[in-house]
């Protein structure tokens, strides 16, 4: 059974992934909770939790677990779909796509 977007957030927090990560207009992410900005190339995706609506396959989403060169480890989240938006668009071709497992 897949996690609720809930059950993900809180299995990846208490796994250290506190801090959240938003995408600037600048194709930056910026931390939540220090206001820092990172650029997405030096982040490491950790994990990848995808979802879609029950009933509109159009209403998707995409969490990822990020970690960067700082030590920061954070949560991103964005639409996943025809509804993103340019900045999250920016980010997400930016990151590398590369998990930490290898893939």
């Amino acid at each position: 059974m897949m996690d609720t977007l809930l059950d993900a957030t809180d299995r990846l927090r208490t796994r250290g992934f506190t801090n959240d990560f938003c995408a600037t207009a600048a194709g930056r992410l910026r931390c939540l909770d220090g206001g820092s900005e990172h650029d997405p190339e030096i982040m490491r995706i950790e994990e990848v939790v995808r979802y879609e609506g029950a009933s509109d396959p159009n209403d998707q989403a995409i969490m990822l677990a990020l970690s960067c060169r700082c030590g920061r480890r954070g949560l991103y989240s964005a639409a996943f779909g025809p509804d993103t938006s340019e900045a999250d668009v920016s980010v997400l071709h930016r990151i590398p796509h590369r998990c930490a497992s290898g893939d």
